[in-house]
């Protein structure tokens, strides 16, 4: 069975027509200003309303106040909602309520002692993404900074939650990660960029066509 594919960070037509026509599962787009693949809530619902049935919209926020998702929310059709940054159980739980639409917690790697993270988010989120995490003193985002971390931390481990991968993944090594890690869906960006904020087509074609390899 071929490993399922997210990309994510889409703001361009171009992009998503490339994911979407290469059998990307989920596409993503990205409501955190800071980042150099944030999407404003109009051309999202455009990029939107590109995507297929059975292609799952995800819309990823940072630590968002409620004001901001209904911002959103309001405007753009999402089928998952990504939190990537330091919410709470309690937060994620609160969200997944009000807004009646799945949520994926992003949970950031570098030494098995941080996948405890992960077990307080089980009851409150529907999925789990692992991600690295930022190397500390320096000024990166909260996520698709194109860093990978020791996969052998997930080798072997089984969680009661669909659960995707991601960090630093590209076309060369997404074989080998998914070897380690038995990953059964990854999540790509700065991979598939031949520019901050900017996804080329041929790399996102490369990207999902090994995967439909694995």
């Amino acid at each position: 069975m071929a490993v399922q594919v997210k990309i994510c960070g889409i703001n361009h037509p171009e992009a998503m027509t490339a994911a979407v026509a290469g059998g990307a599962r989920f596409v993503g787009l990205v409501f955190y200003p800071r980042s150099p693949r944030a999407v404003a809530p109009p051309l999202a619902a455009e990029l939107a309303r590109m995507v297929p049935t059975g292609t799952r919209v995800v819309g990823l926020f940072v630590d968002p106040d409620d004001e901001y998702l209904d911002h959103v929310l309001g405007q753009v059709p999402v089928d998952l909602i990504q939190l990537h940054g330091g919410e709470s159980p309690e937060r994620v739980a609160a969200i997944r309520r009000s807004s009646g639409i799945p949520v994926m917690k992003a949970v950031k790697l570098a030494t098995a002692e941080d996948l405890e993270v992960a077990g307080r988010y089980l009851d409150s989120a529907n999925r789990l993404l692992f991600d690295a995490k930022p190397r500390p003193g320096t000024a990166a985002l909260p996520g698709g900074n194109g860093l990978p971390f020791d996969w052998q931390v997930l080798a072997g481990r089984r969680w009661p939650l669909p659960w995707l991968l991601s960090g630093g993944l590209n076309a060369a090594n997404l074989a080998e990660a998914v070897a380690v890690t038995g990953a059964g869906a990854v999540d790509v960006s700065s991979g598939v960029e031949d520019r901050p904020g900017h996804k080329d087509p041929a790399l996102i074609r490369a990207f999902l066509e090994t995967a439909a390899r694995l």
